[in-house]
């Protein structure tokens, strides 16, 4: 069981309360306002529970007015594990979270209900108003926060730039200038010093400057021999950390109250928000009087270029598509990456089976091709399976536009949050078996499932790239980056953590390694 809190997370929950209950001296005007508010909803509560309650469905143990209040904040530094175990006890992988302070939530992990959000009845989950909330200030208008017709003009757009071959070749070329020129120098450094450090900063910086070269044709520099301070990088850490918390709030209104005020976190997320829009737009204007003054040709291969050229969007619209793309390409490829090595430390006889049957033969300079790097299923197998078990994004949640019905009966009320789990669903025995803890790349190359598991597209009972018309359009972009990476590393050094003790999953926007991944690097036998 993985225990998400740390000493800077109650001090920081304190320091909340503490400036919250403050705001009663300094704004008297605030209380009689409020208890007005607290009366209200609490009618309102009873009569939509007296309305609403389900009946026979699973879920934890749930009250009058209060719900599941009482068990959720018992369980509030767990809820991955908590809410898997409830999955796991649950006749149909689908459970009820129902509680006071919070919208009406069904968490699931079933398969046929992911189809049925994701595909069969896609116009009906979007994300909807309550996640534009929480971070629309952060995203804007981006293609990952918006839904309807703003939706499908991005995603047209970006769907025809995707399947360009020039930005593929583009993106490899970033990726072999990146890795042979930064990466591969600071490992050679570290292993010869023998020095312990962060790797997940590492290929946190890594990814950000691949994905700013992609979207904006701009290189940051965050990944340089001294490691040093980025601006840009800790300001995108600053406003995903923040927008994160938004959502995870025991009391949601609080951070409304914060923003409203400009104090506290939300007037950080806000100076974050003031630099990142700064700077791309400054980027965005330079690249405008460049594309005019240049060929065009010679300026169309990142993804900034690609958008200012179609015309088809303001500069406000460019500037959150590309801020939307950053956001995917960093987190998720560079988390992926830490919890693959750190499981390959645990397995070292899957990585000398990685690199001596798939890697070891492979000329370096032709890892640069795109047929070789599809051609590695050991390594995507590898992958996928330290998904599975450590997805990227734990969670995501859309929210019902009218009352439904999901495949496994659960009735769905309009205005409901329904979230699917990927961290649960690669937890249930029914859809990988007995060793469904274990870490088994093999089972990814078995074309029939192991006996007894449920068979059903691997894109639903697997959906850390999401499916249907919102699957990822950077899906395979992001596989060959992380073959690229993983292999350009495992051909040279071994990656041995630091410290025995095991790593704790933090779930924000993207998940990561709470305290990051110290490790050490050694020349490994082949070198």
């Amino acid at each position: 069981m993985y225990i998400y809190v740390d000493s800077f997370h109650c001090f920081k929950i304190l320091k909340d309360m503490v400036t919250f209950f403050s705001l009663f001296t300094i704004y008297p005007f605030i209380l009689p306002f409020l208890s007005l508010t607290v009366i209200l909803y609490l009618s309102y509560v009873i009569v939509v529970q007296l309305q609403q309650r389900p009946r026979n469905v699973a879920g934890p143990p749930t009250y009058p007015i209060i719900g599941c209040l009482i068990p959720f904040y018992k369980n509030r530094y767990r809820l991955l594990d908590w809410y898997t175990h409830l999955l796991s006890k649950s006749p149909t992988q689908t459970i009820v979270i129902d509680r006071l302070g919070a919208r009406r939530t069904i968490v699931t992990a079933n398969p046929y209900n992911v189809e049925y959000m994701l595909k069969t009845n896609f116009d009906n989950f979007p994300k909807g108003k309550p996640f534009n909330e929480i971070l629309g200030d952060f995203l804007g208008n981006g293609i990952f926060d918006v839904d309807g017709e703003m939706w499908y003009k991005q995603r047209k757009m970006v769907s025809h730039e995707f399947t360009a071959r020039s930005l593929r070749d583009y993106v490899v070329n970033a990726l072999k200038e990146e890795v042979e020129n930064k990466l591969l120098p600071i490992l050679e450094l570290m292993e010869a010093e023998n020095r312990a450090f962060d790797f997940q900063d590492l290929l946190r910086r890594l990814a950000f400057d691949v994905v700013c070269k992609v979207s904006l044709g701009f290189d940051p520099c965050c990944i340089n021999e001294s490691l040093s301070f980025s601006p840009l990088l800790d300001a995108f850490e600053r406003a995903s950390q923040i927008s994160a918390e938004r959502g995870a709030a025991p009391i949601f209104f609080v951070w409304k109250v914060k923003r409203w005020l400009n104090i506290g976190s939300e007037k950080q997320l806000k100076l974050a928000i003031d630099q990142i829009h700064s700077s791309i737009n400054d980027i965005i204007r330079e690249r405008k009087i460049k594309i005019k003054d240049e060929n065009q040709k010679e300026t169309n291969k990142d993804l900034l270029s690609r958008m200012i050229l179609a015309e088809n969007f303001d500069e406000e619209e460019v500037r959150d598509m590309v801020i939307s793309f950053i956001m995917a390409g960093r987190d998720t490829t560079s988390a992926a990456m830490t919890w693959f090595f750190y499981l390959l430390s645990l397995h070292p006889e899957i990585e000398n089976e990685l690199v001596s049957k798939e890697l070891r033969f492979i000329e370096t300079e032709t890892l640069t091709k795109y047929e070789i790097l599809k051609e590695m299923n050991f390594l995507k197998s590898c992958l996928c399976e330290t998904m599975r078990l450590y997805p990227p994004v734990a969670w995501d949640s859309k929210h019902a536009i009218s009352d439904d019905i999901l495949p496994d009966g659960t009735r769905i009320k309009a205005g409901n949050r329904v979230t699917y789990f990927p961290y649960g669903m690669g937890r249930m025995e029914n859809l990988w078996g007995k060793d469904r803890f274990e870490f088994k790349p093999r089972r990814w190359m078995e074309e029939s499932g192991e006996e007894g598991t449920e068979q059903i597209s691997i894109l639903y009972k697997f959906p850390v790239f999401q499916a249907g018309p919102r699957v990822c359009l950077g899906k395979e972009l992001a596989f060959i980056q992380m073959k690229y990476v993983v292999a350009s590393i495992l051909k040279r050094f071994q990656i041995r953590p630091a410290c025995s003790d095991p790593p704790v999953f933090l779930p924000l926007l993207t998940a990561h390694m709470a305290g990051g991944f110290k490790v050490f690097v050694h020349k490994n036998k082949y070198n």
